[in-house]
């Protein structure tokens, strides 16, 4: 078998990206597939762990190599797949000018269903574009796709599987139901009214544990201050023993902001293979994960949650066949050994067509601030190329708007203002 050179282009190897991009060079050598994989990072990933496990599993890892010496990788390259989120840095090389002929894959690591949005030109360009949650395809631009370019998209969970996961423990079923939540503690992934829903709950000695970086619950914290909800809150902090503090949990509250713009959503899928029970709100990526009433139970206000809650507690039974089921299934269904083989279709197809070109300036624009408000989508109209995004009186009449626009990273206006200070409009914008 000839061995393909298949290249990877990414902002960094943080989070889900670097878990599912090391986890594939892992099962790609156990496997003897044929690939090569090679990984560059346009800056420097702030943990080193998954850039580790990369040169670990014998894989080539450049960071932040210059303009030449990546166009020369990409002309060695048979295949290209780039990591896909809307990140400055991969904006600034994919605006760079004409690319050098490749086969282009995308991997989007983002819905779209909400910013930061796919423009449609970007979908159509390369030789394939992957989802990695078929929620993308309610997309209205994805909907308006015609059967040719259709046979060009495609969707691919980005899950890296379980393998360094235990097996779901045994959990009682005395006590109080043991509740709890893993992830990122801003409004912008949790719920802006998570309070609403935690004050629905009458359990007796409710508790919800909070396990995330303490830095991004910030605003959570000062709005339960000196509320009597503040006694059902335990903060835990980060942990790197995940697996521990899945085991200390029947039920995961997974109640996330309806504009997040996440798809395989790595923590939740990590808690349902430790045998946790999900309780998830009807967003459009929880729904491609969770079957209700088969691994978890799908919800759609403050009374719903507290029913599922009571039900719960109420129902060991039912909760043990929750349990075991969202751990069989999760363990098969986003196991790494599928991943890898809905990728390596797609690798072994594109190898039949020619390499191209690529300019994707059309599609995003000449400048930074063109780039950032590509992507924007409905909330674009706040970035006015003559003024700042937060003055005005539609500005003013429309409000404070989403939580997503005030991350300080993520592709906001900050991030990409941060990364391009000379930007006038990104200045006046953030």
């Amino acid at each position: 078998m000839p061995v393909i050179g298949l290249l990877h282009v990414t902002a960094h190897l943080g989070g889900g990206v670097g878990k599912v991009l090391s986890r594939l060079v892992e099962e790609s050598g156990r496997r003897n597939d044929g690939l090569r994989h090679a990984i560059i990072c346009l800056e420097r990933p702030e943990k080193d762990q998954f850039a580790e496990r990369v040169r670990a599993c014998g894989a080539e890892l450049l960071i932040g190599p210059s303009r030449e010496e990546l166009n020369r990788r990409i002309a060695e390259a048979d295949i290209v797949q780039l990591e896909w989120w809307h990140h400055p840095r991969v904006a600034e090389w994919l605006c760079s000018g004409v690319l050098p002929p490749m086969r282009l894959i995308v991997w989007s690591h983002v819905s779209g269903l909400h910013p930061p949005e796919i423009p449609a030109g970007f979908l159509t360009l390369p030789h394939r574009f992957l989802f990695s949650s078929p929620c993308s395809w309610e997309h209205r631009s994805v909907i308006g796709l015609s059967p040719s370019q259709r046979s060009k998209v495609d969707s691919v969970f980005s899950s890296g599987g379980f393998e360094d996961l235990p097996e779901p423990p045994p959990r009682s079923a005395r006590g109080p139901l043991r509740v709890g939540y893993v992830g990122t503690l801003n409004f912008a992934k949790l719920h802006p009214r998570l309070l609403d829903f935690l004050g629905a709950v009458s359990l007796p000695g409710f508790r919800l544990t909070l396990v995330g970086d303490p830095t991004t619950g910030a605003e959570l914290r000062a709005r339960v201050a000196g509320q009597s909800l503040a006694v059902q809150l335990e903060f835990r902090g980060y942990r790197t023993d995940v697996a521990a503090e899945l085991a200390r949990l029947d039920v995961l509250a997974y109640l996330l902001n309806p504009l997040h713009y996440g798809t395989t959503e790595n923590a939740l899928l990590e808690a349902m293979a430790m045998g946790v029970v999900p309780v998830v709100l009807d967003n459009p990526a929880e729904r491609c994960l969770v079957r209700h009433g088969e691994t978890g139970l799908v919800v759609g206000d403050p009374a719903a949650f507290a029913e599922a809650l009571a039900y719960l507690a109420d129902h060991p039974a039912e909760r043990r066949r929750l349990s075991a089921r969202a751990s069989r299934e999760t363990r098969f269904r986003f196991s790494i050994e599928r991943t890898a083989d809905g990728l390596e279709a797609h690798y072994r197809a594109v190898l039949a067509e020619d390499k191209r070109a690529f300019d994707l300036r059309p599609v995003f624009g000449p400048t930074p601030a063109d780039w950032f408000r590509a992507c924007q989508g409905d909330q674009a109209w706040r970035f006015a190329d003559g003024g700042s995004a937060t003055r005005g009186p539609a500005v003013e009449k429309a409000g404070r708007g989403p939580h997503y626009l005030y991350e300080k990273t993520k592709s906001s206006a900050f991030h990409y203002r941060d990364t391009f200070p000379d930007d006038p409009r990104l200045r006046r914008w953030a």
